[in-house]
């Protein structure tokens, strides 16, 4: 078991992976999710992102994932969703999703399906993966555009800003998570589910598809340490 945790430990290291001891800080329970984020600027991806623009954020920082944003018919911007940057790395090296068009490909809001095999967006056990510096881009390319929507994570976990710190601490160390975005306190509740809700009749094959398919995009979805 010792050896065990000596591995995991040594490889969450060398990814950069921030390791959380088994119990939170005693002054967290007196503190609140938006206090450990006061300071920080929230660094965000449009949905429709520029070339140039995406490695420049690579660039210029270090962190390991951004929220997505669109803008709805008002006017107003709406998240919708996370991306992770091993995730873009993978599309800038491909060049395979870039698109001459600003415009979304789909219009009516529906995700063209994902060019990519999930494998790409694994890093390999024994590495860090792509880095910004990897990546080689003509003057061409720069000037092109990708749509996320069909790599981004359209459901990461969301706490309300005056959680207490130590039940996020609890979060990220019991469901195993890397980012959690911290939003206002919700003005509505659109229902609420009970463990009852989820006893849901299924037959065997699509139970057993539903939790392969849940599983490999969970291994997609964990490629990135929080910043």
């Amino acid at each position: 078991m010792h050896s065990m945790k000596v591995f995991y430990e040594q490889q969450a290291r060398l990814k950069g992976i921030a390791l959380l001891e088994s119990r939170p800080k005693y002054q967290m329970r007196n503190m609140m999710a938006k206090e450990v984020c006061r300071n920080q600027k929230v660094v965000s991806f449009p949905r429709i992102v520029k070339v140039a623009d995406a490695v420049s954020i690579l660039q210029s920082n270090l962190h390991n994932g951004f929220p997505v944003i669109d803008h709805v018919r008002n006017g107003e911007t709406l998240v919708i969703g996370l991306v992770l940057r091993s995730h873009l790395l993978v599309l800038l090296q491909s060049k395979v999703d870039f698109q001459h068009s600003p415009l979304p490909c789909d219009p009516a809001g529906v995700s063209k399906s994902i060019r990519h095999n999930f494998s790409e967006f694994v890093k390999p056990v024994s590495s860090k993966g792509i880095s910004i510096e990897d990546i080689h881009l003509s003057s061409d390319d720069l000037e092109m555009y990708i749509d996320l929507a069909p790599v981004l994570n359209p459901s990461p976990y969301v706490v309300p800003e005056d959680m207490s710190l130590t039940k996020v601490y609890n979060l990220f160390r019991q469901l195993g998570l890397r980012h959690i975005f911290v939003v206002p306190r919700a003005s509505r509740v659109v229902g609420m589910i009970t463990r009852e809700d989820l006893l849901i009749e299924d037959s065997e094959d699509s139970a057993s598809v539903e939790l392969h398919s849940t599983s490999v995009l969970e291994e997609c979805g964990r490629g990135a340490p929080t910043s």
